[in-house]
């Protein structure tokens, strides 16, 4: 028996794209708070 049988393959496969899609996840994340922050900093100046 190999270790590379569909079974262990889809596994691993379905191990790596989660941890993709969270990566994916906290990146979009960061960008919609930068996003947030700018668009703060932004209505601060324009008050001031």
């Amino acid at each position: 028996m190999g270790r590379n049988n569909e079974r262990n393959i889809k596994k691993h496969n379905d191990k790596l794209h989660k941890a993709q899609n969270k990566v994916k996840q906290a990146e979009i994340a960061r960008k919609e708070k930068l996003k947030e922050i700018i668009k703060k900093f932004n209505e601060d100046k324009v008050q001031e």
